[in-house]
């Protein structure tokens, strides 16, 4: 071979040989890269990112995070189950884990296995009977029970189940696990509802009740359609909406309580609180939120609370008393609305009049009565003004004088004028007999009765709210009527019938009307009280004193829970009802908002101390 195949060999093998250098140098920093990749994506990982820093089980509870936590499983169920069971502990304060799991069975070999054991109680109840012993009434109802079970799998009405039920509750001591576990023990045994701690499976015990779907305590019971479907625990406590104002914070889950009360089937509502609770503090930002969605207000105040707000964003604050300007007569007419008879409009009227004078001078017997009524005609047509008269508009209306110069020349009806003329002439005279000066041309309108005497508050309450509600049934708007401290009018029948006829009716005429009060027995001991609840949306239970509470729990259909929720709740905490929801909360105003609707007179004095400064 010649010296340059030689060296065209040796450089052959060279190149070869850098080559594979090369090579391998690629290859081993893909594998470095590779490596690299692997290592990141393991740092990242789902399962790392979830995963606990700390876990430790103890033989009856475990360690996670620095808190503890403890499994329970139900071992035994009554012979009923009430609906929704299961709702006092999901609203319970706390954190709690819950899982059901429901294993369904062939209907065929339940019906073999029933079959089988009506003839075990049948044989048993024979022998018993032949034996001449007493009757046994558990072997009776266990017998009408599997019959009956037995008829509804044959039809299809029911399915048979293996029912598991746990729950982990979690704790930052020892001493608040022990608490938070007897609770539950004890709130499940009033309902003879047993339960065990899952002693030496506690790590069992925290798998069955994370998002796994595995059933490690594997303890269920037997159960048919009806009471499984009685455990559903997911309680709406949502009351959010697209439209309406802001009443709160829903303290079950922070959320916001936004509601439109006039999307309901009625914009009613009631507010029960004891003093001091925050109740007129509520309604004043109701009014507030409600002034800024174009909403008209009208309050009627027996205790000038609503005199700041007033001023505030500019509403009419009238002042009714024995002393000041603002007059309204009682035998005002509304204008006729569309379809209906003038006749009508006088007739609804006179009914008025008739409960109006019984709060005045007394409950009439059926002679009075009579008398009374012949005269308000009288003292109608003595205007001109009849049933057959087309049109109402313009005419001079009738004051309290007219009544009591006709009551003086009827027979029989002299009694009736004396009783009255202290309206008239004597004592209150002034106040009821002169023509209305007073005209609803503002969003918010307040009617002040604190500086009447305690004698004529009811009277003139009903007064104003017949003439509000003459206002409100002749032109249709979307308007709010509080009356503040409603048991006055609840505690005689004409002018509670009078305020259950505006709730009513209220809804035809746009009017959403709301009921104050704190004095929860006086205002349902009325006949009329419970109705006017009854046909309120909106229910707005704040604080509550132990006397009242029973009164509220038998009329709301409240549980132990709530019942404590409201003898221990702070002030502007409360339950809100809209509808078949409910929520507990939590009432939360601006700074701004505060400053105006405030009820505190220490801030109330700062304020004006403030205001005085800078003028």
């Amino acid at each position: 071979m010649s010296i340059f195949g030689k060296i065209s060999e040796i450089e052959l093998q060279e190149k070869k040989q850098l080559l594979e250098e090369k090579e391998a140098e690629s290859s081993t920093r893909a594998s470095l890269r590779d490596l690299d990749v692997t290592y990141r994506e393991g740092l990242t990982t789902l399962r790392d990112l979830i995963a606990p820093s700390s876990l430790k089980f103890e033989s009856s509870y475990f360690e996670l995070n620095g808190k503890l936590g403890r499994s329970f499983f139900v071992l035994a169920y009554p012979r009923f189950l009430s609906t929704n069971w299961l709702s006092f502990i999901i609203q319970a304060e706390g954190a709690l884990d819950l899982s059901m799991f429901i294993y369904p069975i062939d209907s065929a070999e339940i019906l073999k296995k029933l079959k089988s054991k009506v003839g075990e109680i049948g044989s048993q109840m024979s022998i018993n009977q032949e034996k001449g012993m007493v009757r046994d009434p558990m072997l009776e109802t266990a017998y009408k029970d599997v019959e009956s079970l037995r008829d509804n799998l044959m039809q299809g009405t029911e399915k048979y189940f293996r029912f598991a039920l746990y729950f982990t509750i979690y704790a930052d001591d020892l001493k608040e696990l022990e608490k938070f576990s007897t609770t539950l023990e004890s709130s499940l045994g009033s309902k003879l509802i047993v339960t065990k701690r899952a002693l030496l499976q506690t790590q069992n015990g925290l798998n069955s009740t994370l998002p796994l779907g595995t059933d490690e305590l594997d303890v269920a019971n037997n159960m048919n359609t009806s009471p499984l479907s009685s455990c559903f625990p997911f309680v709406s406590s949502d009351l959010t909406s697209n439209d309406g104002i802001l009443y709160g914070i829903n303290r079950h889950n922070n959320s916001l309580i936004l509601f439109d009360r006039f999307a309901m089937e009625n914009a009613n509502a009631v507010v029960f609180a004891k003093s001091g609770a925050g109740k007129s503090y509520a309604v004043k930002l109701e009014v507030l939120r409600s002034l800024m969605v174009g909403t008209e207000v009208i309050i009627v105040d027996p205790e000038n609370e609503y005199q700041h707000l007033a001023a505030a964003v500019g509403g009419t604050y009238l002042s009714v008393s024995l002393n000041s300007a603002s007059r309204i007569n009682p035998f005002d007419l509304p204008a006729a609305i569309e379809g209906e008879d003038n006749g009508d409009v006088l007739r609804s009227a006179v009914i008025n009049l008739l409960g109006l004078f019984s709060l005045m001078i007394g409950k009439l017997n059926p002679t009075e009565e009579a008398l009374m009524d012949k005269a308000i005609w009288q003292t109608y047509a003595k205007k001109d003004i009849t049933p057959n008269l087309t049109d109402f508009h313009g005419v001079e209306y009738p004051t309290m004088n007219d009544l009591v110069e006709i009551l003086n020349s009827m027979v029989g009806a002299e009694s009736l004028a004396q009783r009255l003329e202290k309206y008239t002439q004597g004592t209150f005279g002034g106040l009821l007999n002169q023509q209305t000066n007073v005209v609803l041309n503002n969003q918010l309108v307040v009617f002040s009765i604190r500086d009447l005497e305690e004698e004529l508050r009811p009277i003139a309450m009903y007064i104003i709210l017949n003439f509000i509600w003459n206002i409100v049934r002749s032109e249709l708007k979307k308007r709010i009527l509080a009356v503040d401290e409603a048991w006055i009018l609840m505690q005689h029948e004409d002018s509670a019938r009078f305020l259950f006829g505006i709730a009513k009716r209220a809804r035809k005429y746009y009017l959403g009307l709301t009921t104050i009060t704190q004095d929860v027995a006086d205002f349902l001991a009325s006949p009329y009280g419970k109705p006017i609840v009854t046909n309120s949306s909106i229910q707005l239970l704040l604080k509550q004193s132990p006397a009242a509470i029973n009164i509220i729990a038998e009329t709301f259909f409240l549980t132990e829970g709530e019942k404590y929720l409201l003898l221990e709740s702070e002030v502007g905490e409360g339950i809100f009802f809209a509808g078949l929801k409910h929520a507990a909360i939590k009432i939360y105003a601006s700074y701004v908002e505060d400053q105006i609707i405030t009820t505190d007179p220490k801030q109330l004095l700062e304020i004006q101390e403030s205001q005085d400064k800078l003028s």
